[in-house]
């Protein structure tokens, strides 16, 4: 019986040693790769930014250039960012919102949308994130189809206001075959954050600056 109780004594010494050993080993991978994850992400969060707006055109860090807008102020179901680009002499430029919409066919679609500060007008719109259904929704990616693209130039009276809509619901904006409800959700989001941006702009660039460094929806 003693023999037993000591050979389970070793046993839960040897299982107690080996799960330390493994704890360490994660803490210190995390440790390890968690500046090199971080490094990837803002560089491809530069590639988006650079997508929706020419990297020419502006020089501050929107790393530190950027605030948070709640839900209930912007009126979508989670709180956006906004990026806001300078020029070399410090004068606005445009702001890229990151905005979300849960409209989407399956669920959640987050956008970076770019407005020119001078005219208001769209410079770009990208994906960041989605679920759609490969082959239908997933058209919205610029890897999958020019559908995104259409956005850039546009603003809020160009179409005219009941013109942003897909066309099945009598507005400019095709749908794709099979898939109507992911185009429809990402156009009424657009539209929503240009109506946002008419209103606030100017406001935007004179409050202080709050950065946001943690991810969003």
């Amino acid at each position: 019986m003693k023999r037993q109780l000591n050979a389970m004594r070793k046993s839960s010494l040897l299982l107690s040693f080996y799960a330390l050993i493994g704890v360490l080993f994660v803490v210190t991978a995390n440790l390890i790769t968690r500046d090199q994850i971080a490094e990837n992400q803002r560089v491809a969060l530069q590639q988006k930014w650079n997508e929706v707006l020419d990297a020419s055109r502006y020089t501050n860090d929107l790393n530190e250039a950027n605030k948070t807008i709640s839900a209930e102020e912007i009126g979508l179901p989670y709180d956006a960012i906004v990026y806001l680009a300078r020029s070399k002499e410090g004068q606005p430029v445009a702001a890229i919102f990151r905005v979300t919409t849960l409209q989407g066919y399956s669920g959640a679609i987050t956008l970076l949308v770019a407005v020119n500060y001078a005219d208001q007008h769209l410079t770009g719109v990208r994906v960041v994130k989605h679920q759609e259904t490969p082959g239908l929704g997933d058209k919205i990616e610029v890897a999958k189809g020019d559908w995104i693209l259409g956005f850039k130039g546009k603003f809020l009276t160009n179409p005219s206001t009941k013109s942003w809509a897909v066309k099945r619901d009598g507005g400019e904006f095709d749908q794709f075959t099979g898939a109507t409800i992911t185009p429809r959700a990402i156009v009424s989001l657009v539209e929503d954050v240009l109506i946002y941006a008419h209103q606030n702009m100017q406001r935007l660039f004179k409050e202080p600056i709050t950065p946001n460094t943690g991810d969003t929806k």
